[in-house]
């Protein structure tokens, strides 16, 4: 049986250990030719932390999860903060 995944869940509702162990699931999963460098992703994700967009994990201009959108090659920032 295949676990469902939460998509309605409010912060207080939701499991930050599981939403944390899926997140790094995902991303090692993605192929490493898909992935950005450890050193690029480092540096998106402090250019994500310094934006007055971000929120628990989320990016509130375009809604992603910035270290899903971070950690893939094709990711973009929707202010090109960083590419």
């Amino acid at each position: 049986m295949t676990e469902r995944r939460c998509r309605r869940c409010l912060l207080e509702e939701y499991d930050q250990e599981a939403y944390l162990r899926t997140l790094k699931e995902h991303i090692e999963s993605t192929p490493p030719r898909e992935r950005t460098p450890e050193a690029e992703y480092r540096r998106r994700l402090a250019a994500c932390k310094d934006c007055g967009y971000l929120e628990a994990g989320t990016c509130l201009a375009c809604g992603c999860y910035v270290e899903l959108r971070a950690a893939s090659r094709r990711g973009r920032c929707p202010y090109k903060k960083w590419k």
